[in-house]
């Protein structure tokens, strides 16, 4: 009966043991990306910020109109979203818009230069804005 009983202790002992380690392990990152976390939309001015994974703005409050970008997000080589629910509205100086969808991103760096510069971004409530 007594054997019973420590067995019964340790294997208690042993589930609150890993309970407790679960409890207080850290989560993973979800939705990061190229240095960008969740729940952002980061912009890397240059290609060589992309390369190194170095966002230079980042921007993750949902907003009812746009925000014009910062000059370290202003024109930037490419911009991504890490948002699992929310799409990013990028507009552009043309006046072009673009819907960058939830964990996606954009790069601008081919297109005519003056032409496709983002230069506001509306964070929206909506996967499709």
């Amino acid at each position: 009966m007594r054997v019973k009983r420590i067995v019964g202790a340790l294997a208690a002992g042993a589930f609150a043991a890993i309970s407790v380690g679960v409890v207080t392990a850290s989560p993973a990152s979800a939705g990061t990306a190229n240095g960008c976390g969740y729940p952002q939309v980061c912009f890397y001015k240059t290609k060589a910020d992309w390369d190194a994974r170095r966002w230079t703005a980042a921007y993750k409050d949902i907003t009812s109109s746009y925000q014009t970008l910062s000059s370290s997000a202003y024109g930037s080589y490419y911009v991504y979203n890490t948002r699992n629910d929310d799409g990013a509205l990028l507009h552009y100086t043309n006046g072009y818009t673009y819907c960058l969808r939830p964990n996606s991103g954009v790069n601008n760096s081919n297109t005519p230069t003056g032409f496709w510069t983002v230069d506001k971004i509306r964070i929206m409530d909506s996967a499709t804005c």
